[in-house]
């Protein structure tokens, strides 16, 4: 591990378990931590993957039939309305199987691949935010990825059938104290004396489908072992079915936007499970969790990028048909501003999407960095591109939906898709936990070479690390100055050699300035967040604009010509934003912010701790009767929703 002198006991804590929880080798070279390093390979992504065309086609067969009934079945305005999934929703959902989208066919899913059903949940997602959360909460975190990740044979047995009959989960980490740090998790699990159960007890906040979910992945510390000098928690994950005593359900969550997804607050009071629900072993729950979300994290850019292509179509549309001071509001520069940064947005948000659906169904390559800089990246340009598009609807943005209709004006639910767009910047790890844990990823790079000089070690093997160093980086710092321009990029079009060029010299630049702030800063880097998120942003735009660049060429190689506009603003405005931020490395407001902040601080009073004993627990039956409103109770449901279904 790293030392920080400046750490507390509780950060040193904290880092020690994020550290033994990482995936600690790369089975392959990433496109983007290479990027890192000043080593802009646009080969790993070109020629720009392609679906498989007998893949493509089971995936064409089965969205046409979603989009049949989406049109049919599914109304997202009254869901977000009434906050209620409908019976005859959850019912339709599992007729479909799509609670088994990625399952193995053995086990009575789909057998799709991560492709097709990050295209499924993007068709489910332009009809209702709602349901299509709590799709991608059930299969992208909850317990059927973790089963197949690192289930044993018995364990998928017993679980993964009961999902293709309508079995909704979930995945419980957070709590009321706790957020993305699980070294202060209070959620603990405790070995029966026969060794034949374990026995929880804690709470889980904002656990979505926890309302309605049959079949919960819990989180939970089982004692604390050795690491270095310190004592760190244990933390495994543990199987445990809702209808087991002791589970309670606490409170139902309400929110500005997904209104309808069941997440709630959950209780465990002794609950025992089998020792046989033990998932991965003892003590390996986050590393269970973190390579689970390699690929659980994609639903959310698939997602993104679907939903704001839909809205640029119609804003397209709607800038042609309203006209203000004589010219079409798309023919304003203010209206053709927005329409070009929604359209190139989009189709970034697409490239970078795609992308990382092939290199999961591949499997070849580690994925970890790009799966998370695709949540971060496409979950902030949605929300910035759903603003920019409810600006240039102006009145008609901020109107709801239902308003619109009664008016006799085209619906389009431009204020609820930004306040469904707006969680994304948190779940699955917030933007700021992003900024982090790729910082973290790219140090790697560096770590493998150098972490002795950083961790404590004796002086020997100091010394021995210094003079390693010093001969893998006189190698290593030459070639970051070697002269772009020199690239010849063969077999891309003319007008993107140049911005490819362009994102080849900024990588370098990239490089060396990362180097020297972790020459300067030493471990006292991790402590500048803002400066780390501002190199992660620099090469996740990087790496975007090679993707972009690969696309559009492998478009104009089939004859597609009609998307190289969209690219080529994107690639001149991704090189004006990384100069920008490159600028701001140097000259920025930060220690001027930690100041002001400290004061604020300083006068501020403690809010009083997070306290849920006032709060009646509820079993699931009680809480579907009693505080849920409609047929998605987990009463109701069960009756007559996905779980009857089949």
């Amino acid at each position: 591990m790293i030392e920080n002198k400046k750490w507390n006991k509780e950060e040193a804590a904290s880092i020690a378990v994020a550290e033994t929880s990482r995936e600690e080798t790369w089975k392959s070279k990433s496109y983007m931590g290479s990027i890192f390093m000043g080593d802009f390979d646009i080969q790993m992504a070109f020629p720009f993957p392609e679906q498989a065309a007998e893949d493509k086609k089971i995936g064409d067969e089965i969205c046409a039939k979603v989009d049949a009934w989406c049109k049919e079945n599914l109304d997202g305005n009254l869901i977000d309305e009434t906050e209620t999934i409908p019976a005859h929703v959850w019912k339709g959902l599992a007729d479909l199987n799509l609670f088994a989208i990625k399952i193995p066919q053995k086990y009575g899913g789909l057998g799709m691949s991560q492709t097709n059903y990050m295209r499924i949940l993007s068709v489910v997602a332009n009809y209702c935010g709602s349901t299509t959360a709590t799709l991608s909460a059930h299969q992208s975190i909850g317990v059927p990825q973790p089963l197949k990740l690192a289930g044993t044979p018995e364990q998928k047995e017993k679980f993964l059938p009961r999902f293709a009959k309508g079995a909704i989960s979930a995945f419980a980490l957070t709590e009321p104290g706790v957020g993305s740090d699980p070294a202060n998790m209070s959620t603990t699990a405790e070995k029966s004396e026969d060794g034949s159960h374990w026995i929880i007890n804690g709470e889980k906040l904002w656990c979505t489908n926890g309302v309605v979910a049959d079949i919960i992945i819990v989180m939970a510390k089982t004692g604390e072992k050795q690491v270095g000098i310190r004592t760190i928690n244990k933390i495994s994950a543990f199987v445990v079915e809702t209808n087991t005593p002791g589970f309670e359900i606490i409170h139902r969550c309400r929110f500005m936007g997904l209104k309808a997804i069941e997440n709630g607050l959950l209780r465990f009071t002794n609950v025992k499970v089998p020792a046989d629900n033990l998932i991965g072993g003892e003590g390996k729950g986050l590393k269970v969790a973190l390579a689970t979300l390699n690929d659980g994290r994609l639903g959310i850019p698939a997602i993104a990028a679907s939903t704001t292509e839909e809205m640029t179509k119609f804003c397209a549309k709607w800038a042609k048909s309203r006209s203000q001071w004589g010219k079409q509001v798309g023919k304003h520069e203010a209206g053709a501003d927005k329409l070009a940064r929604l359209s190139s947005g989009s189709y970034a948000m697409g490239a970078l999407s795609a992308y990382c659906a092939a290199l999961s169904d591949e499997g070849k390559q580690d994925i970890r960095m790009e799966a998370a800089a695709a949540k971060m990246f496409n979950s902030e340009l949605s929300w910035d591109l759903a603003d920019t598009a409810l600006q240039l609807r102006g009145g008609r943005g901020y109107e709801m939906a239902a308003s619109l209709a009664e008016r006799g004006e085209s619906p389009f639910p431009m204020e609820r898709a930004l306040r469904d767009a707006r969680i994304n910047r948190i779940v699955e790890g917030t933007t700021d936990v992003m900024h982090l844990f790729l910082a973290r990823e790219a140090l790697d790079g560096h770590m493998k070479h150098a972490k002795p000089l950083f961790s404590k070690s004796s002086m020997g093997t100091k010394i021995n690390t210094l003079f390693k160093c010093m001969f893998i980086y006189a190698f290593w710092l030459p070639k970051l100055f070697f002269p772009s321009f020199l690239r010849p990029f063969s077999g891309f079009d003319s007008k993107l050699k140049p911005y490819l060029r362009a994102a080849d010299r900024r990588s370098k630049r990239l490089a060396r300035s990362f180097f020297l702030r972790m020459l300067l800063k030493g471990p006292g880097l991790a402590d500048h967040q803002l400066t780390l998120a501002r190199i992660v942003d620099i090469g996740t735009e990087i790496s975007v604009m090679g993707l972009v660049a690969a696309r559009i060429q492998g478009e104009i190689n089939r004859g597609e010509r009609k998307n190289i506009s969209r690219g080529l603003y994107w690639l001149r405005s991704a090189t004006l934003r990384i100069d920008k931020m490159f600028r701001e490395l140097s000259r920025n407001s930060d220690a001027l912010a930690n100041s002001l902040a400290a004061e604020i601080l300083a006068e501020a009073e403690e809010l009083p701790a997070v306290n849920t004993d006032h709060l009646r627990a509820h079993t699931a039956r009680e809480f579907g009767s009693e505080l849920c409103t409609g047929q998605a109770s987990h009463r109701n449901r069960n009756k007559t929703g996905p779980a009857a279904a089949k």
